[in-house]
């Protein structure tokens, strides 16, 4: 049976940093379906479909790469798409605590879902879509912090005034 993990978040947008944690994780799941988070909460710099279409081209083609969207409890989604790992990165011991405690959650709503968490590779751990999106917008370079469609997306985005 195919061992499919889920990695979840908003990727707005998708980092070097996720990139890393994205082949690092088909070293040992046979497939990963990367889930975006469709927030109505979060106002995105990117809606749901660019979001979708910025990660296919930052990952690539690899068959083993599933990019969906989702809405609701994580573990609803990892139920539908037949998943048993989540992938969760931490950069900072900061991250743990939220990180920690969503991972007893979704532990105790579905006890057969496990949490991996990965230790970004060093020169990927400063970097953050936030910090990206505001490098970006104050004119500086994104070089290497994003893949260069991204970068392309990020100063189109922001010369036209968001």
């Amino acid at each position: 049976m195919a061992k499919i993990a889920i990695y979840a978040g908003s990727f707005d947008p998708i980092t070097r940093g996720h990139e890393d944690l994205v082949t690092r994780s088909l070293e040992f799941v046979d497939r990963l379906v990367v889930a975006v988070a469709n927030n109505s909460a979060k106002a995105p710099l990117f809606d749901l479909d660019q979001r979708k279409k910025l990660i296919r081209a930052a990952v690539g083609n690899d068959a083993r790469i599933e990019v969906r969207d989702f809405t609701g409890l994580l573990v609803d989604f990892a139920r539908e798409v037949k998943a048993s790992l989540i992938i969760r990165g931490l950069r900072a011991v900061s991250d743990f605590e939220y990180e920690f405690q969503m991972a007893l959650m979704n532990r105790h709503l579905s006890p057969g879902l496990e949490t991996v968490f990965m230790v970004p590779s060093l020169d990927t751990t400063y970097i953050s879509s936030s910090i990206v999106r505001e490098v970006a917008r104050l004119g500086g370079s994104v070089e290497g912090l994003v893949h260069p469609v991204v970068g392309e997306a990020l100063a189109d985005r922001f010369r036209s005034g968001r």
